[in-house]
């Protein structure tokens, strides 16, 4: 091979490791940028009451983080269509398109839970776990009450928060569950509920 030939050679060696150098970059930074633009613009208002990620603070607002992303969207729709009503709730998702929705669901669901703080008392978790086993409520859903697809993951969300959604359901206040939570809350008690949402926030 010749002095030019070697030349020439080196030079495309050379072009081709800047070529890849570059694109790797380019990727790199599309990463970051996709990754800088992962918490969805409206996440900010949901902040104000869920707390940052869905990590909410206060017992009667919900925990979004952990959440099943189709539950969410669903509930979203729903408070949207007036299926599901809530004050604060229902005026937050008026102008809402349906990828906007799609797109925070999907963000909280990718959220860890956080810690609850609640202390459970242990007689009544034990008292709301065997009731919780009479009724089959894992069946729906499922072990560890993390949920699936359309059905919420329970564990760990506030205690008056699950009183105040077990109660509503028995009364008839909130009806988008296509029947099955209005017919097994019917059969609960007041002291039932307080012992499933005993048992439920310390999962």
């Amino acid at each position: 091979m010749t002095f030019t030939h070697r030349l020439i050679a080196s030079l495309l060696t050379l072009s081709a490791a800047l070529a890849a150098h570059a694109q790797a970059q380019a990727q790199q930074a599309q990463a970051q940028a996709q990754s800088a633009g992962a918490v969805p613009v409206k996440a900010a208002a949901c902040a104000a009451c869920h707390g940052p990620e869905g990590k909410s603070t206060q017992p009667a607002v919900p925990i979004l983080a952990g959440q099943t992303s189709r539950y969410l969207y669903l509930e979203l729709r729903d408070f949207q269509e007036g299926r599901r009503k809530n004050d604060l709730m229902t005026p937050m998702v008026a102008g809402m398109s349906r990828d906007e929705m799609r797109e925070l669901s999907d963000y909280f669901a990718k959220q860890k839970p956080p810690p609850q703080t609640f202390a459970a008392d242990a007689a009544k978790a034990k008292l709301g776990k065997a009731k919780a086993d009479e009724t089959l409520c894992v069946m729906c859903h499922m072990t560890g009450f993390s949920g699936q697809n359309e059905i919420p993951r329970v564990a760990g969300q506030h205690y008056e928060y699950i009183v105040k959604q077990l109660a509503d359901f028995k009364a008839r206040t909130r009806t988008n569950d296509a029947g099955n939570m209005t017919s097994v809350a019917s059969t609960l008690s007041a002291q039932d509920i307080e012992n499933l949402a005993h048992y439920l926030v310390g999962l």
